[in-house]
Protein backbone atom coordinates (compact mmCIF):
# COMPACT_ATOMS: atom_id res chain seq x y z
CA UNK A 1 0.00 0.00 0.00
CA UNK A 2 2.86 2.32 0.90
CA UNK A 3 4.48 1.68 -2.51
CA UNK A 4 1.23 2.45 -4.31
CA UNK A 5 0.95 5.78 -2.46
CA UNK A 6 4.54 6.68 -3.36
CA UNK A 7 3.85 5.85 -7.01
CA UNK A 8 0.71 8.00 -7.06
CA UNK A 9 2.56 10.91 -5.48
CA UNK A 10 5.35 10.59 -8.07
CA UNK A 11 2.85 10.62 -10.94
CA UNK A 12 1.14 13.70 -9.50
CA UNK A 13 4.52 15.34 -8.96
CA UNK A 14 5.62 14.87 -12.60
CA UNK A 15 2.23 15.98 -13.85
CA UNK A 16 2.60 19.13 -11.78
CA UNK A 17 6.05 19.78 -13.22
CA UNK A 18 4.69 19.36 -16.75
CA UNK A 19 1.70 21.57 -15.96
CA UNK A 20 4.00 24.28 -14.67
CA UNK A 21 6.25 23.93 -17.74
CA UNK A 22 3.33 24.13 -20.12
CA UNK A 23 1.91 27.17 -18.35
CA UNK A 24 5.29 28.89 -18.54
CA UNK A 25 5.62 28.11 -22.25
CA UNK A 26 2.11 29.35 -22.99
CA UNK A 27 2.75 32.56 -21.08
CA UNK A 28 6.02 33.30 -22.90
CA UNK A 29 4.68 34.00 -26.38
CA UNK A 30 7.75 36.04 -27.27
CA UNK A 31 9.98 32.96 -26.93
CA UNK A 32 7.77 29.96 -27.80
CA UNK A 33 5.34 28.69 -30.41
CA UNK A 34 3.08 25.87 -29.23
CA UNK A 35 0.10 23.69 -30.06
CA UNK A 36 -2.22 21.50 -28.01
CA UNK A 37 -4.38 18.63 -29.20
CA UNK A 38 -6.85 16.02 -27.97
CA UNK A 39 -7.98 12.66 -29.29
CA UNK A 40 -8.90 9.09 -28.47
CA UNK A 41 -5.37 7.97 -29.34
CA UNK A 42 -2.03 9.67 -28.77
CA UNK A 43 -1.46 9.78 -32.51
CA UNK A 44 -4.75 11.64 -33.13
CA UNK A 45 -3.99 14.05 -30.31
CA UNK A 46 -0.50 14.60 -31.69
CA UNK A 47 -1.85 15.38 -35.16
CA UNK A 48 -4.21 17.90 -33.60
CA UNK A 49 -1.35 19.52 -31.67
CA UNK A 50 0.88 19.63 -34.75
CA UNK A 51 -1.91 21.29 -36.73
CA UNK A 52 -2.22 24.03 -34.14
CA UNK A 53 1.57 24.42 -33.98
CA UNK A 54 1.95 24.74 -37.74
CA UNK A 55 -0.75 27.41 -37.81
CA UNK A 56 1.29 29.49 -35.39
CA UNK A 57 4.50 28.89 -37.31
CA UNK A 58 2.81 29.89 -40.56
CA UNK A 59 1.91 33.27 -39.06
CA UNK A 60 5.57 33.89 -38.27
CA UNK A 61 6.98 32.86 -41.68
CA UNK A 62 4.17 33.71 -44.13
CA UNK A 63 5.71 37.02 -45.18
CA UNK A 64 8.96 35.26 -46.14
CA UNK A 65 7.31 33.06 -48.80
CA UNK A 66 7.79 35.77 -51.41
CA UNK A 67 8.23 33.30 -54.29
CA UNK A 68 4.83 31.73 -53.62
CA UNK A 69 3.33 35.21 -53.45
CA UNK A 70 4.81 36.04 -56.86
CA UNK A 71 3.56 32.76 -58.37
CA UNK A 72 0.03 33.33 -57.08
CA UNK A 73 -0.27 37.08 -57.57
CA UNK A 74 -2.81 36.69 -60.41
CA UNK A 75 -5.11 34.64 -58.21
CA UNK A 76 -5.16 37.16 -55.42
CA UNK A 77 -4.68 36.76 -51.69
CA UNK A 78 -7.11 33.84 -51.37
CA UNK A 79 -5.19 31.76 -53.90
CA UNK A 80 -1.90 32.48 -52.17
CA UNK A 81 -3.35 31.67 -48.74
CA UNK A 82 -4.66 28.32 -49.96
CA UNK A 83 -1.36 27.39 -51.62
CA UNK A 84 0.68 28.61 -48.67
CA UNK A 85 -1.43 26.62 -46.20
CA UNK A 86 -0.95 23.47 -48.28
CA UNK A 87 2.80 23.97 -48.54
CA UNK A 88 3.33 24.78 -44.86
CA UNK A 89 1.37 21.67 -43.90
CA UNK A 90 3.90 19.51 -45.74
CA UNK A 91 6.29 20.22 -42.87
CA UNK A 92 3.89 18.98 -40.20
CA UNK A 93 4.15 15.30 -41.18
CA UNK A 94 7.93 15.20 -41.10
CA UNK A 95 10.15 17.86 -39.60
CA UNK A 96 7.68 19.12 -37.01
CA UNK A 97 7.71 15.73 -35.32
CA UNK A 98 11.14 16.74 -34.05
CA UNK A 99 9.69 19.54 -31.95
CA UNK A 100 9.32 19.00 -28.21
CA UNK A 101 6.38 16.87 -27.12
CA UNK A 102 4.68 16.47 -23.75
CA UNK A 103 1.96 13.90 -23.07
CA UNK A 104 -0.52 15.63 -20.78
CA UNK A 105 -2.88 12.68 -20.49
CA UNK A 106 -2.89 9.18 -21.92
CA UNK A 107 -5.40 7.23 -24.00
CA UNK A 108 -8.36 7.08 -24.32
CA UNK A 109 -8.57 10.75 -23.33
CA UNK A 110 -5.23 11.66 -24.86
CA UNK A 111 -3.84 15.17 -24.76
CA UNK A 112 -0.55 16.25 -26.37
CA UNK A 113 1.40 19.49 -26.10
CA UNK A 114 3.92 20.44 -28.82
CA UNK A 115 6.25 23.43 -28.74
CA UNK A 116 9.41 24.97 -30.13
CA UNK A 117 11.36 28.16 -29.65
CA UNK A 118 10.64 30.97 -32.09
CA UNK A 119 14.39 31.37 -32.56
CA UNK A 120 14.58 27.76 -33.74
CA UNK A 121 11.91 27.99 -36.46
CA UNK A 122 14.52 28.13 -39.24
CA UNK A 123 15.83 24.74 -38.12
CA UNK A 124 12.49 23.30 -39.17
CA UNK A 125 13.40 24.15 -42.78
CA UNK A 126 17.03 22.91 -42.61
CA UNK A 127 16.29 19.33 -43.73
CA UNK A 128 14.46 20.57 -46.81
CA UNK A 129 17.29 22.93 -47.72
CA UNK A 130 19.73 20.03 -47.55
CA UNK A 131 17.55 17.95 -49.87
CA UNK A 132 17.10 20.86 -52.32
CA UNK A 133 20.86 21.16 -52.70
CA UNK A 134 21.40 17.39 -52.90
CA UNK A 135 18.86 17.06 -55.73
CA UNK A 136 20.40 20.00 -57.62
CA UNK A 137 23.86 18.43 -57.41
CA UNK A 138 22.47 15.12 -58.62
CA UNK A 139 20.94 16.91 -61.60
CA UNK A 140 24.27 18.47 -62.51
CA UNK A 141 26.11 15.16 -62.26
CA UNK A 142 23.64 13.32 -64.48
CA UNK A 143 23.51 16.07 -67.11
CA UNK A 144 27.29 15.76 -67.50
CA UNK A 145 26.89 12.01 -68.09
CA UNK A 146 24.20 12.47 -70.76
CA UNK A 147 21.55 10.83 -68.57
CA UNK A 148 18.83 13.28 -69.52
CA UNK A 149 15.90 11.68 -67.68
CA UNK A 150 17.75 11.58 -64.37
CA UNK A 151 19.13 15.12 -64.80
CA UNK A 152 15.69 16.61 -65.53
CA UNK A 153 14.12 14.63 -62.72
CA UNK A 154 16.50 15.79 -60.03
CA UNK A 155 16.64 19.41 -61.21
CA UNK A 156 12.86 19.69 -61.28
CA UNK A 157 12.47 17.98 -57.92
CA UNK A 158 14.99 20.41 -56.48
CA UNK A 159 13.02 23.30 -57.96
CA UNK A 160 9.77 21.93 -56.51
CA UNK A 161 11.16 21.72 -52.98
CA UNK A 162 12.81 25.12 -53.42
CA UNK A 163 9.42 26.70 -54.15
CA UNK A 164 8.19 25.36 -50.79
CA UNK A 165 11.02 26.96 -48.81
CA UNK A 166 10.66 30.38 -47.12
CA UNK A 167 14.11 31.44 -48.37
CA UNK A 168 13.51 30.30 -51.96
CA UNK A 169 14.68 33.59 -53.48
CA UNK A 170 18.00 33.61 -51.65
CA UNK A 171 19.13 29.97 -51.31
CA UNK A 172 22.39 29.21 -53.04
CA UNK A 173 24.89 26.38 -53.36
CA UNK A 174 28.43 25.74 -54.56
CA UNK A 175 28.19 23.58 -57.69
CA UNK A 176 30.55 20.80 -58.81
CA UNK A 177 32.87 23.34 -60.47
CA UNK A 178 33.13 25.54 -57.41
CA UNK A 179 30.75 28.22 -58.65
CA UNK A 180 28.29 29.91 -56.30
CA UNK A 181 24.79 29.44 -57.75
CA UNK A 182 21.56 31.21 -56.83
CA UNK A 183 19.22 28.23 -57.14
CA UNK A 184 16.00 30.03 -58.07
CA UNK A 185 17.56 31.27 -61.32
CA UNK A 186 20.21 28.61 -61.91
CA UNK A 187 17.94 25.52 -61.83
CA UNK A 188 15.48 26.73 -64.54
CA UNK A 189 18.48 27.68 -66.70
CA UNK A 190 19.86 24.14 -66.31
CA UNK A 191 16.53 22.54 -67.23
CA UNK A 192 16.13 24.72 -70.33
CA UNK A 193 19.76 24.11 -71.30
CA UNK A 194 19.33 20.34 -71.12
CA UNK A 195 16.12 20.45 -73.17
CA UNK A 196 17.64 22.76 -75.78
CA UNK A 197 20.46 20.28 -76.33
CA UNK A 198 18.06 17.42 -77.03
CA UNK A 199 17.28 16.67 -80.68
CA UNK A 200 14.77 14.08 -81.90
CA UNK A 201 14.42 12.62 -85.38
CA UNK A 202 12.74 9.67 -87.07
CA UNK A 203 15.00 6.93 -88.37
CA UNK A 204 12.41 4.50 -89.70
CA UNK A 205 8.81 3.36 -89.73
CA UNK A 206 6.98 0.06 -89.99
CA UNK A 207 3.35 -0.78 -90.72
CA UNK A 208 1.71 -3.65 -88.89
CA UNK A 209 -1.94 -3.84 -89.94
CA UNK A 210 -3.53 -0.56 -88.87
CA UNK A 211 -0.57 0.24 -86.58
CA UNK A 212 2.35 2.40 -87.69
CA UNK A 213 5.45 2.34 -85.51
CA UNK A 214 8.10 5.04 -85.83
CA UNK A 215 11.62 4.57 -84.50
CA UNK A 216 13.06 7.69 -82.88
CA UNK A 217 16.67 8.79 -82.53
CA UNK A 218 17.06 10.90 -79.38
CA UNK A 219 20.35 12.77 -79.10
CA UNK A 220 21.80 14.91 -76.34
CA UNK A 221 24.72 17.14 -77.30
CA UNK A 222 24.80 15.21 -80.60
CA UNK A 223 25.34 11.88 -78.81
CA UNK A 224 22.72 9.21 -78.07
CA UNK A 225 20.89 10.24 -74.88
CA UNK A 226 21.58 7.52 -72.35
CA UNK A 227 18.03 7.90 -71.07
CA UNK A 228 15.10 10.16 -71.91
CA UNK A 229 11.44 9.91 -70.86
CA UNK A 230 8.66 11.32 -73.01
CA UNK A 231 5.03 11.12 -74.10
CA UNK A 232 3.52 12.09 -77.46
CA UNK A 233 0.24 13.42 -78.82
CA UNK A 234 -1.93 10.85 -80.63
CA UNK A 235 -4.39 13.39 -81.99
CA UNK A 236 -6.75 12.77 -79.09
CA UNK A 237 -4.60 12.60 -75.98
CA UNK A 238 -1.07 12.34 -74.64
CA UNK A 239 0.26 8.80 -74.34
CA UNK A 240 1.67 7.01 -71.35
CA UNK A 241 5.30 7.74 -70.52
CA UNK A 242 7.93 6.02 -72.65
CA UNK A 243 11.44 5.51 -71.26
CA UNK A 244 14.05 5.48 -73.99
CA UNK A 245 17.55 4.10 -73.60
CA UNK A 246 20.81 4.76 -75.45
CA UNK A 247 19.14 7.13 -77.92
CA UNK A 248 16.32 4.80 -78.97
CA UNK A 249 12.60 5.51 -78.67
CA UNK A 250 9.34 4.65 -80.41
CA UNK A 251 6.02 6.28 -81.27
CA UNK A 252 3.00 4.28 -82.43
CA UNK A 253 -0.15 5.45 -84.19
CA UNK A 254 -3.34 3.53 -84.90
CA UNK A 255 -5.28 4.26 -88.07
CA UNK A 256 -4.65 4.83 -91.75
CA UNK A 257 -4.46 8.64 -91.70
CA UNK A 258 -1.02 9.93 -92.55
CA UNK A 259 0.91 11.50 -89.67
CA UNK A 260 2.74 14.62 -90.78
CA UNK A 261 4.60 15.30 -87.58
CA UNK A 262 4.95 13.82 -84.11
CA UNK A 263 4.51 16.16 -81.18
CA UNK A 264 6.51 14.95 -78.17
CA UNK A 265 6.75 16.23 -74.64
CA UNK A 266 9.83 15.55 -72.53
CA UNK A 267 9.00 14.26 -69.08
CA UNK A 268 10.62 16.40 -66.43
CA UNK A 269 8.11 16.35 -63.56
CA UNK A 270 8.23 12.59 -62.81
CA UNK A 271 5.28 12.92 -60.46
CA UNK A 272 4.62 9.19 -60.63
CA UNK A 273 8.05 8.48 -59.16
CA UNK A 274 7.85 10.86 -56.21
CA UNK A 275 6.73 8.04 -53.93
CA UNK A 276 10.44 7.38 -53.38
CA UNK A 277 10.28 10.44 -51.10
CA UNK A 278 7.14 11.18 -49.08
CA UNK A 279 8.12 14.78 -48.42
CA UNK A 280 8.63 15.47 -52.12
CA UNK A 281 5.35 13.74 -52.99
CA UNK A 282 3.43 15.91 -50.52
CA UNK A 283 4.95 19.12 -51.85
CA UNK A 284 4.37 18.11 -55.47
CA UNK A 285 0.68 17.63 -54.69
CA UNK A 286 0.36 21.18 -53.34
CA UNK A 287 2.04 23.15 -56.14
CA UNK A 288 1.18 23.72 -59.78
CA UNK A 289 3.61 22.34 -62.34
CA UNK A 290 6.14 24.85 -63.67
CA UNK A 291 5.75 24.91 -67.48
CA UNK A 292 8.89 24.63 -69.62
CA UNK A 293 8.04 25.39 -73.24
CA UNK A 294 11.35 23.90 -74.36
CA UNK A 295 10.04 20.48 -73.29
CA UNK A 296 7.88 20.22 -76.44
CA UNK A 297 9.29 18.88 -79.71
CA UNK A 298 7.77 18.78 -83.20
CA UNK A 299 9.34 15.95 -85.22
CA UNK A 300 8.56 15.93 -88.99
CA UNK A 301 7.62 12.49 -90.27
CA UNK A 302 8.59 13.01 -93.89
CA UNK A 303 12.26 13.48 -93.11
CA UNK A 304 14.08 10.26 -92.23
CA UNK A 305 17.47 10.46 -90.59
CA UNK A 306 20.06 7.69 -90.36
CA UNK A 307 19.94 5.88 -87.02
CA UNK A 308 22.46 7.03 -84.42
CA UNK A 309 25.55 4.96 -83.99
CA UNK A 310 25.07 2.67 -80.98
CA UNK A 311 27.01 3.52 -77.87
CA UNK A 312 29.91 1.10 -77.96
CA UNK A 313 31.67 0.04 -74.83
CA UNK A 314 35.44 -0.09 -75.11
CA UNK A 315 36.44 -3.73 -75.25
CA UNK A 316 38.86 -4.96 -72.60
CA UNK A 317 42.22 -6.37 -73.55
CA UNK A 318 43.84 -9.33 -71.87
CA UNK A 319 47.53 -9.52 -71.12
CA UNK A 320 47.67 -13.29 -70.91
CA UNK A 321 45.34 -15.28 -73.10
CA UNK A 322 44.70 -13.32 -76.29
CA UNK A 323 41.33 -11.77 -77.07
CA UNK A 324 38.76 -13.83 -75.20
CA UNK A 325 35.97 -11.69 -76.65
CA UNK A 326 36.55 -12.61 -80.28
CA UNK A 327 34.09 -15.10 -81.82
CA UNK A 328 35.61 -16.23 -85.09
CA UNK A 329 32.61 -18.13 -86.49
CA UNK A 330 29.45 -16.10 -85.84
CA UNK A 331 27.31 -17.69 -88.57
CA UNK A 332 25.37 -20.25 -86.46
CA UNK A 333 24.62 -17.63 -83.81
CA UNK A 334 23.54 -15.07 -86.41
CA UNK A 335 21.20 -17.61 -88.00
CA UNK A 336 19.62 -18.42 -84.66
CA UNK A 337 19.17 -14.76 -83.74
CA UNK A 338 17.71 -13.85 -87.15
CA UNK A 339 15.19 -16.66 -86.80
CA UNK A 340 14.30 -15.48 -83.30
CA UNK A 341 13.91 -11.84 -84.39
CA UNK A 342 11.56 -12.81 -87.20
CA UNK A 343 9.47 -14.96 -84.84
CA UNK A 344 9.21 -12.14 -82.30
CA UNK A 345 8.04 -9.73 -84.97
CA UNK A 346 5.35 -12.17 -86.06
CA UNK A 347 4.39 -13.04 -82.49
CA UNK A 348 5.06 -16.71 -83.22
CA UNK A 349 7.13 -17.58 -80.13
CA UNK A 350 6.45 -21.32 -80.22
CA UNK A 351 8.27 -21.57 -83.55
CA UNK A 352 11.52 -20.76 -81.74
CA UNK A 353 11.37 -23.62 -79.24
CA UNK A 354 14.18 -25.52 -80.97
CA UNK A 355 16.55 -22.55 -80.49
CA UNK A 356 16.39 -22.81 -76.67
CA UNK A 357 17.09 -25.19 -73.89
CA UNK A 358 13.78 -26.17 -72.20
CA UNK A 359 14.32 -23.90 -69.17
CA UNK A 360 15.46 -20.98 -71.30
CA UNK A 361 12.41 -21.30 -73.56
CA UNK A 362 10.10 -20.87 -70.57
CA UNK A 363 12.21 -17.91 -69.47
CA UNK A 364 11.98 -16.39 -72.95
CA UNK A 365 8.18 -16.62 -72.91
CA UNK A 366 8.10 -14.78 -69.59
CA UNK A 367 10.44 -12.10 -70.88
CA UNK A 368 8.67 -11.61 -74.20
CA UNK A 369 5.38 -11.35 -72.33
CA UNK A 370 6.90 -9.04 -69.70
CA UNK A 371 5.26 -6.01 -71.24
CA UNK A 372 4.04 -6.48 -74.83
CA UNK A 373 7.61 -6.81 -76.09
CA UNK A 374 8.53 -5.18 -79.40
CA UNK A 375 11.79 -4.88 -81.32
CA UNK A 376 12.54 -1.20 -81.95
CA UNK A 377 15.74 -1.23 -84.02
CA UNK A 378 17.40 -3.38 -86.61
CA UNK A 379 19.74 -5.65 -84.64
CA UNK A 380 23.46 -5.02 -84.58
CA UNK A 381 24.64 -8.04 -82.63
CA UNK A 382 28.00 -8.47 -80.93
CA UNK A 383 29.07 -12.04 -80.17
CA UNK A 384 31.44 -12.52 -77.24
CA UNK A 385 33.04 -15.72 -75.97
CA UNK A 386 32.02 -16.31 -72.37
CA UNK A 387 32.95 -19.37 -70.31
CA UNK A 388 32.05 -22.37 -72.49
CA UNK A 389 29.48 -20.51 -74.58
CA UNK A 390 28.77 -17.26 -76.39
CA UNK A 391 27.11 -14.05 -75.20
CA UNK A 392 25.05 -12.17 -77.79
CA UNK A 393 24.73 -8.41 -77.13
CA UNK A 394 22.10 -7.13 -77.72
CA UNK A 395 18.54 -6.76 -79.02
CA UNK A 396 16.87 -3.40 -78.32
CA UNK A 397 13.24 -3.93 -77.28
CA UNK A 398 10.43 -1.90 -75.75
CA UNK A 399 8.07 -3.17 -73.05
CA UNK A 400 4.66 -1.64 -72.33
CA UNK A 401 2.27 -2.33 -69.46
CA UNK A 402 -1.50 -2.23 -69.87
CA UNK A 403 -2.48 -1.10 -66.41
CA UNK A 404 0.33 1.35 -65.67
CA UNK A 405 1.62 4.58 -67.08
CA UNK A 406 5.01 3.17 -68.10
CA UNK A 407 6.97 1.89 -71.07
CA UNK A 408 10.64 0.85 -70.93
CA UNK A 409 13.40 0.20 -73.45
CA UNK A 410 15.85 -2.56 -72.57
CA UNK A 411 18.82 -4.16 -74.30
CA UNK A 412 18.17 -7.90 -74.21
CA UNK A 413 21.21 -10.18 -73.96
CA UNK A 414 21.18 -13.84 -75.08
CA UNK A 415 23.53 -16.59 -73.90
CA UNK A 416 24.32 -19.65 -76.02
CA UNK A 417 25.68 -22.83 -74.45
CA UNK A 418 28.34 -25.06 -75.98
CA UNK A 419 25.62 -26.81 -78.03
CA UNK A 420 24.68 -23.44 -79.57
CA UNK A 421 21.31 -23.42 -77.79
CA UNK A 422 20.09 -20.26 -76.06
CA UNK A 423 20.44 -21.13 -72.38
CA UNK A 424 19.73 -17.76 -70.71
CA UNK A 425 18.27 -14.31 -71.39
CA UNK A 426 18.85 -11.11 -69.43
CA UNK A 427 18.33 -7.36 -69.52
CA UNK A 428 21.59 -5.59 -70.23
CA UNK A 429 23.24 -3.01 -68.04
CA UNK A 430 23.36 0.57 -69.21
CA UNK A 431 26.43 1.64 -71.11
CA UNK A 432 27.90 3.65 -68.23
CA UNK A 433 27.59 0.74 -65.83
CA UNK A 434 29.17 -1.53 -68.44
CA UNK A 435 32.01 0.88 -69.01
CA UNK A 436 32.68 1.12 -65.28
CA UNK A 437 33.32 -2.62 -65.24
CA UNK A 438 35.18 -2.86 -68.53
CA UNK A 439 37.57 -0.11 -67.42
CA UNK A 440 38.79 -2.31 -64.54
CA UNK A 441 41.72 -3.47 -66.67
CA UNK A 442 43.59 -4.76 -63.63
CA UNK A 443 41.16 -7.71 -63.85
CA UNK A 444 41.24 -10.09 -66.76
CA UNK A 445 38.39 -10.23 -69.29
CA UNK A 446 36.82 -13.32 -67.79
CA UNK A 447 36.37 -11.69 -64.40
CA UNK A 448 34.81 -8.61 -65.94
CA UNK A 449 32.39 -10.65 -68.03
CA UNK A 450 31.41 -12.70 -64.98
CA UNK A 451 30.67 -9.49 -63.12
CA UNK A 452 28.58 -8.10 -65.99
CA UNK A 453 26.71 -11.38 -66.28
CA UNK A 454 25.96 -11.47 -62.56
CA UNK A 455 24.56 -7.94 -62.40
CA UNK A 456 22.45 -8.45 -65.52
CA UNK A 457 20.98 -11.67 -64.16
CA UNK A 458 20.29 -9.95 -60.82
CA UNK A 459 18.47 -7.06 -62.53
CA UNK A 460 16.48 -9.43 -64.75
CA UNK A 461 15.43 -11.70 -61.90
CA UNK A 462 13.53 -8.79 -60.34
CA UNK A 463 11.90 -7.82 -63.64
CA UNK A 464 10.74 -11.40 -64.29
CA UNK A 465 9.92 -11.99 -60.60
CA UNK A 466 12.26 -14.99 -60.37
CA UNK A 467 12.22 -15.53 -56.64
CA UNK A 468 13.67 -19.02 -57.19
CA UNK A 469 16.78 -17.60 -58.84
CA UNK A 470 17.25 -14.89 -56.21
CA UNK A 471 16.87 -17.50 -53.48
CA UNK A 472 19.56 -19.64 -55.14
CA UNK A 473 22.18 -16.86 -55.19
CA UNK A 474 21.88 -15.96 -51.49
CA UNK A 475 23.95 -17.96 -49.04
CA UNK A 476 21.86 -19.66 -46.36
CA UNK A 477 23.56 -17.57 -43.65
CA UNK A 478 23.59 -14.34 -45.69
CA UNK A 479 23.59 -11.05 -43.79
CA UNK A 480 20.64 -9.07 -45.22
CA UNK A 481 20.09 -5.54 -43.96
CA UNK A 482 17.45 -3.11 -45.14
CA UNK A 483 17.57 0.50 -43.94
CA UNK A 484 14.67 2.85 -43.41
CA UNK A 485 14.77 6.52 -42.51
CA UNK A 486 13.40 7.28 -39.06
CA UNK A 487 13.27 10.24 -36.73
CA UNK A 488 14.92 10.01 -33.34
CA UNK A 489 13.14 10.87 -30.15
CA UNK A 490 13.83 14.47 -29.26
CA UNK A 491 15.73 15.50 -26.16
CA UNK A 492 14.99 18.44 -23.95
CA UNK A 493 18.37 20.09 -24.28
CA UNK A 494 18.39 20.03 -28.09
CA UNK A 495 15.37 18.79 -30.04
CA UNK A 496 17.28 18.97 -33.35
CA UNK A 497 20.42 17.05 -32.47
CA UNK A 498 20.85 13.92 -34.61
CA UNK A 499 17.19 14.03 -35.50
CA UNK A 500 17.53 12.05 -38.70
CA UNK A 501 18.81 8.51 -38.55
CA UNK A 502 18.58 5.30 -40.48
CA UNK A 503 17.35 2.22 -38.70
CA UNK A 504 18.54 -1.06 -40.10
CA UNK A 505 16.39 -4.16 -40.06
CA UNK A 506 18.17 -7.47 -40.34
CA UNK A 507 16.40 -10.30 -42.14
CA UNK A 508 17.12 -13.98 -42.47
CA UNK A 509 17.23 -15.37 -45.98
CA UNK A 510 13.85 -16.99 -45.39
CA UNK A 511 12.26 -13.70 -44.28
CA UNK A 512 13.81 -11.79 -47.18
CA UNK A 513 12.58 -14.25 -49.82
CA UNK A 514 9.11 -14.39 -48.24
CA UNK A 515 8.83 -10.60 -48.42
CA UNK A 516 10.14 -10.64 -51.97
CA UNK A 517 7.52 -13.15 -53.11
CA UNK A 518 4.79 -11.00 -51.60
CA UNK A 519 6.21 -7.98 -53.45
CA UNK A 520 6.31 -9.88 -56.74
CA UNK A 521 2.70 -11.05 -56.35
CA UNK A 522 1.38 -7.54 -55.74
CA UNK A 523 3.06 -5.77 -58.69
CA UNK A 524 2.35 -5.86 -62.42
CA UNK A 525 5.92 -4.88 -63.19
CA UNK A 526 9.26 -4.24 -61.48
CA UNK A 527 12.10 -2.35 -63.11
CA UNK A 528 15.54 -1.75 -61.60
CA UNK A 529 17.95 0.87 -62.88
CA UNK A 530 21.61 0.89 -61.87
CA UNK A 531 23.12 4.38 -62.13
CA UNK A 532 26.66 4.10 -60.77
CA UNK A 533 28.75 1.23 -59.53
CA UNK A 534 32.03 0.77 -57.69
CA UNK A 535 33.43 -2.75 -57.57
CA UNK A 536 36.37 -3.87 -55.47
CA UNK A 537 37.97 -7.24 -54.99
CA UNK A 538 38.35 -8.61 -51.49
CA UNK A 539 41.86 -9.34 -50.29
CA UNK A 540 40.85 -12.83 -49.14
CA UNK A 541 38.72 -15.68 -50.38
CA UNK A 542 39.74 -15.74 -54.03
CA UNK A 543 37.14 -14.28 -56.41
CA UNK A 544 35.13 -12.38 -53.79
CA UNK A 545 33.91 -8.90 -54.70
CA UNK A 546 32.18 -5.98 -53.06
CA UNK A 547 29.68 -4.18 -55.31
CA UNK A 548 28.44 -0.70 -54.35
CA UNK A 549 25.74 0.55 -56.67
CA UNK A 550 23.13 3.32 -56.89
CA UNK A 551 19.78 1.68 -57.47
CA UNK A 552 16.45 3.11 -58.57
CA UNK A 553 13.63 0.66 -57.98
CA UNK A 554 10.27 1.16 -59.69
CA UNK A 555 7.17 -1.00 -59.62
CA UNK A 556 3.48 -0.58 -60.30
CA UNK A 557 2.74 0.40 -56.69
CA UNK A 558 6.04 1.42 -55.11
CA UNK A 559 9.37 3.06 -55.80
CA UNK A 560 12.51 3.94 -53.93
CA UNK A 561 16.03 5.13 -54.53
CA UNK A 562 19.08 4.19 -52.52
CA UNK A 563 22.46 2.53 -52.34
CA UNK A 564 22.97 -1.20 -52.58
CA UNK A 565 26.01 -3.16 -51.40
CA UNK A 566 26.56 -6.80 -52.29
CA UNK A 567 29.40 -9.02 -51.09
CA UNK A 568 29.53 -11.80 -53.68
CA UNK A 569 31.57 -14.98 -53.90
CA UNK A 570 32.21 -15.68 -57.60
CA UNK A 571 34.70 -18.51 -57.30
CA UNK A 572 32.08 -20.60 -59.12
CA UNK A 573 30.78 -18.27 -61.87
CA UNK A 574 27.83 -20.60 -62.48
CA UNK A 575 26.76 -20.34 -58.86
CA UNK A 576 27.56 -16.92 -57.43
CA UNK A 577 26.71 -16.54 -53.74
CA UNK A 578 25.73 -13.31 -52.00
CA UNK A 579 26.97 -13.29 -48.41
CA UNK A 580 26.05 -9.70 -47.54
CA UNK A 581 23.33 -7.44 -48.90
CA UNK A 582 22.74 -3.98 -47.47
CA UNK A 583 20.49 -1.19 -48.67
CA UNK A 584 20.49 2.38 -47.39
CA UNK A 585 18.36 5.29 -48.62
CA UNK A 586 21.20 7.82 -48.48
CA UNK A 587 24.95 7.97 -48.25
CA UNK A 588 26.58 8.17 -44.84
CA UNK A 589 27.37 11.66 -43.49
CA UNK A 590 30.93 11.42 -44.83
CA UNK A 591 29.66 10.63 -48.33
CA UNK A 592 30.44 6.90 -48.14
CA UNK A 593 28.16 3.89 -48.35
CA UNK A 594 28.62 0.49 -46.77
CA UNK A 595 31.30 -1.60 -48.43
CA UNK A 596 34.00 -4.21 -48.04
CA UNK A 597 35.65 -2.41 -45.14
CA UNK A 598 32.52 -2.73 -43.01
CA UNK A 599 32.35 -6.53 -43.17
Amino acid sequence: MKRVCIFIHLVLFFQLIHAQTIDQIKADRQAYIWGEGSGITLNRADQDALGMLINQISTQVESRFTLLQEENRNGGKETFEETFKGVINTYSTATLRNTERIVISNEPDAKIFRYTKRADVDKIFADRERKIIEFARNGQQFSEKGEVAYALRYFYWSLTLLRSHPNANTLNMIDAKGNDRLLISWIPIQINSILSNVSISITGSKNDGDLTRYTLAILYNNEPARNFDYSYWTGRDWTNIFSSKNGLGIAEFIGTDAVKEIRLKAEYVFEGETNIDNELRDVMGKLDVVPFRSSYFNVPVGIMQPPPKPLVVKQPETKTRGNLLLVTDTKPYEQAMNTLVEAIRKGNYNATRSLFTPDAFELSKNLLQYGQAQIIREPDFRFINFEDGVMCRSLAMSFKFKNNNRSFVEDVVFHFNKDKKISNISFGLGELALQDIVDKDVWDERVRLIMINFLENYKTAYALKRADYIESIFADDALIIVGSVLKTKVTGDNPYRNNRIVEYNRYTKEQFIRNLKHCFASNEFINIRFEDNIIRKSGTGGEVYGIQIKQDYFSSNYGDSGYLFLLVDMNDPNQPLIHVRTWQPEKNPDGSIYGLGDF
